[in-house]
């Protein structure tokens, strides 16, 4: 059988980057004429053959990259996995093919371009969990096909995205607080992570300014390591004054918080109410029913594998911000306020 020429064969006959060669043949700005020549001439001589879309092609079956940042797929980060899982399998009810490839701490750093790219193996892009902005934006300029922003959202990228209703939904997991009495009420997670995280506390902070509460510096705890976004083995730092309740940020952060809690001999809920986001942890790490936000991962998958197949079909549709809804969920982990929680001894956890 015939070896298949690559770009990066191309690369490597006139010593340039596999950019410089893409570029090259997409007709993108930043290559001279004349270098735009030898290319084009070296790869029409190898039997080098550029992928472009079938707009006429009846069954539409593409295939399919998706990214996801190495740190998003930690021991418990099972969101994801799922979310992963879910898309794969609508992909192919919609005659697609996926290829996962996970992207290293390292090569995210160095905003190196994936394997799946490089290589022209996938016809579009799905990009899991927010990478750092200039990924991000490197991915953009040189990857040249769709690209769709999933649980995500951010400004600078000129793509889809598709998001779960983060704001509306820890709002309303707030004013459930509320409901059952409490007024003392914190929230756990790292701003500015992730667009994600920081939506679900502006849910939290419009409903604690409806009901008069101040929301100061004490009221944040961080819930991860910034560089490596490690939620587990992160050490909280808790006031001497313990809220009533927190409202963290995904049930993960949820988790790590009740076992902190417990170490420092509060129960939950009967000392510390918490609720959490996204109604999904690894089956029996936790013993107590979190009250949670139950995020519609199959509604998710399926708006963003619609997005994909249209924008490699070269619709002309101006990009758009997705939210898909969700819905509250009650479970144990919320008690109604009937006495103040007793105050803690300022340990680090």
């Amino acid at each position: 059988m015939e070896k298949k020429v690559k770009m990066a064969d191309i690369a490597n006959e006139l010593k340039v980057s596999i950019v410089t060669i893409s570029k090259a043949l997409s007709g993108q700005k930043g290559v001279s004429e004349e270098m735009r020549k030898k290319i084009v001439v070296l790869a029409e001589q190898m039997g080098y053959k550029q992928y472009a879309p079938d707009k006429n092609k009846a069954d539409k079956s593409y295939n399919l990259g998706i990214l996801v940042p190495g740190r998003y797929f930690g021991k418990y980060v099972s969101f994801y996995w799922q979310l992963y899982q879910e898309v794969a399998t609508k992909a192919v009810q919609k005659q697609c093919f996926t290829m996962l490839e996970v992207i290293s701490t390292e090569d995210e750093e160095n905003s190196q371009i994936p394997l799946l790219v490089k290589e022209q193996k996938v016809d579009g892009i799905i990009l899991m969990g927010q990478p750092e902005q200039s990924y991000l934006k490197n991915l953009i300029a040189e990857s040249n096909i769709p690209l769709v922003c999933l649980d995500f959202f951010d400004q600078a990228a000129p793509c889809d995205a598709v998001i779960s209703d983060g704001f509306y939904g820890t709002y309303m997991l707030t004013n459930h607080l509320f409901q059952e009495g409490h007024k003392e009420i914190a929230y756990v997670g790292t701003l500015m992570y992730s667009s994600s995280i920081t939506d679900r506390y502006l849910g939290y902070y419009k409903a604690m300014m409806e009901h008069g509460r101040k929301v100061t510096e004490d009221c944040v705890f961080n819930d991860r390591d910034w560089e490596t976004g490690d939620v587990e083995g992160y050490q909280m730092k808790f006031p001497d004054k313990m809220p009533t309740a927190f409202v963290c940020n995904s049930d993960l952060a949820a988790f790590v918080l009740i076992k902190a809690l417990r170490l420092r001999g509060y129960r939950v809920p009967e000392d510390v109410s918490v609720v959490g986001f996204d109604n999904y942890l690894y089956p029996g790490i936790c013993d107590v029913g979190i009250t949670s936000y139950d995020v519609n991962v199959k509604e998710m998958a399926d708006r963003s594998l619609e997005l994909i197949i249209d924008r490699i079909g070269n619709k002309t549709v101006k990009y758009s911000v997705n939210v898909i809804s969700g819905n509250p969920v009650y479970k144990d982990s919320v008690a109604k306020l009937n006495k103040p929680v007793p105050e803690g001894n300022g340990l680090h956890l």
